[in-house]
């Protein structure tokens, strides 16, 4: 694992490292292609191809057999550290990628350094580039410097001129692959981006359909449960068979709808009418033998809120006939406000924590927000606000001059 900056990756620093973590977060298949296989691979080629030139340079030069085979050899363990610096080194921690920089100089500036050639550190071009990959943005660019310097100094004493075309070979090549490296290392980030947007985008869309399906279905299956409850009641101690028939033609009616609103979920297009859910609370509480003191109508309550109170209505019912021991349940609306209250045990709607979770969340969208726990005079109240309407203000008048 990389040892980087704990500072934000997207916060650009010129002391921060370069975070290459994305390329060990896609081990193979295509997401491993997707690490600039083809930018990093090109830079390497480019750096091979150019020091096997210098290596054919160096052979056919004047200098010694002895000092001429150890500087190819320093020059093919440089090239090797070329082709292998630019997949290790991302993913190696700090002081790995330090060391790999500081071997790539040594190999690089050792065959100058051996047959006394300050155009050869023209060659410390590619260890610049591996040093723009793996240090900080203002490490790279002083070492980047220091050999710039240190080459101009160098022709300057021993040859009593300098060579600008190689400085200018130096600094351009360095450039070129310092800026492939970069843009293979923001074309990754970009897609790491892309990719865990994608996940957010699914772990909220299935957030979306489990907190659906449970306001959805967990009313309707809770009044189901006591209608057969109250089915079977019937049929063990009267057997009035009328009586029972009515109910189970209740609990298929209660079945198709349920099926209808999880299609319409699933769709996306599922709507939730207040007026519809204070009926279904009406006939559910009946069933489970508690009075219900509802509103008459729903015309005060502000049509943006009208959908998340149904909600609020047909969760806070639901925890009544679930978790409750309550003999009476009280809805109140008002414009921007409703309370569900019931004369049950204090923590009777505790323990419903999903579906209050999933209310608090739905009134957050709309700015609202949601309260519950024991209600002042005994028993469990659930309330939610939503955002308070604006009321326009008057022009002011001006009063007119007498």
């Amino acid at each position: 694992m990389s040892d980087v900056d704990e500072r934000d990756p997207d916060e650009f620093s010129v002391g921060q490292w370069p975070d290459w973590s994305f390329w060990k977060n896609q081990p193979g298949g295509p997401g491993a292609r997707s690490r600039g296989r083809v930018a990093v691979a090109t830079a390497t080629a480019l750096a091979s191809l150019t020091l096997i030139a210098r290596a054919v340079d160096i052979a056919h030069g004047a200098t010694p057999p002895l000092l001429t085979s150890l500087a190819i050899g320093l020059l093919a363990c440089y090239v090797i550290g070329c082709m292998l610096a630019p997949w290790y080194g991302p993913v190696a921690l700090r002081r790995g990628r330090v060391a790999i920089v500081a071997v790539m100089f040594l190999l690089g500036a050792a065959p100058a350094v051996l047959l006394a050639s300050p155009s050869y550190l023209t060659d410390l071009t590619f260890a610049l580039s591996i040093g723009l990959m793996l240090l900080p943005l203002r490490h790279a660019l002083l070492l980047g410097l220091a050999t710039v310097l240190g080459q101009t100094v160098w022709m300057r004493l021993a040859q009593g001129e300098v060579a600008w075309a190689q400085v200018a070979v130096l600094v351009g090549v360095t450039a070129a692959l310092g800026t492939v490296f970069a843009l293979s290392f923001t074309i990754g980030h970009l897609r790491a981006a892309r990719e865990q947007v994608k996940r957010l985008a699914v772990n909220q869309e299935r957030e979306r359909v489990a907190r659906d399906m449970h306001d959805v279905l967990g009313h309707t299956l809770s009044t189901m449960t006591v209608k057969l409850g109250l089915t079977r009641r019937i049929l063990e101690s009267s057997g009035d068979v009328a009586l029972a028939v009515g109910q189970v033609t209740e609990l298929e009616n209660m079945a198709r709808t349920a099926l209808s609103d999880v299609r319409a979920t699933i769709s996306g297009y599922r709507t939730l009418s207040l007026d519809s859910e204070l009926a279904g609370a009406r006939m559910a509480l009946r069933a489970a033998g508690v009075r219900a003191d509802l509103p008459a109508t729903t015309d005060a309550v502000s049509t943006d809120l009208r959908e998340v109170f149904g909600y609020v209505v047909r969760e806070a019912i639901t925890n009544v006939l679930r978790h409750s021991d309550a003999e009476l349940c009280t809805v109140r609306i008002g414009t921007d406000w409703v309370e569900v209250t019931d004369n049950g045990s204090p923590s009777g709607g505790a323990c419903a924590g999903n579906g209050l979770t999933g209310l608090t969340e739905r009134l957050a969208a709309l700015s609202g927000t949601l309260e519950h726990g024991p209600a002042p005079g005994g028993g469990f109240q659930v309330v939610a606000r939503g955002p308070a309407p604006t009321i326009p203000r008057a022009p002011s008048q001006k009063a007119e001059p007498t």
